[in-house]
């Protein structure tokens, strides 16, 4: 299984016959020119569980996707910069960490095996 960050490109642009060829089923969830992230497994397709972190239905980020390949939940993240701070864009930032904390206790109550992978990102602000 491989998460990818950082696709820039829409999802129509997506490699999907290339990574079908190197026997990987893939999900995506793209953007033109920055962010996008997907999730390979190898012989199977990711089944699609999430596309974006609930919370604001006005986020068109595509930094995150979360599918289902057999009884794991994979979530795979690109975090959000911040720069410059103090700015609108470190607001962002904090307000997507917060709901990445909100999903990410309801993926754990559900107590299905999960893994979130991702970009590490320096000063997050998560404990």
């Amino acid at each position: 299984m491989a998460c990818l960050q950082e696709l820039k490109a829409p999802d129509e642009r997506f490699p999907r016959v290339a990574i079908e060829d190197a026997g990987y089923g893939a999900i995506w969830h793209g953007q033109k020119g920055w962010n996008g992230v997907a999730i390979l497994a190898r012989g199977k397709i990711p089944i699609e569980t999430r596309r974006g972190l609930p919370g604001d239905p006005d986020d068109e980020h595509s930094r995150y996707i979360e599918g289902a390949v057999g009884e794991l939940i994979v979530g795979c993240l690109y975090l959000p910069n911040g720069n410059p701070a103090p700015g609108p864009k470190f607001d962002y930032k904090l307000r997507w960490f917060d709901r990445l904390r909100a999903h990410s206790a309801d993926l754990l109550a559900s107590k299905q095996p999960v893994v979130l992978a991702g970009e590490a990102a320096l000063a997050s602000p998560m404990p």
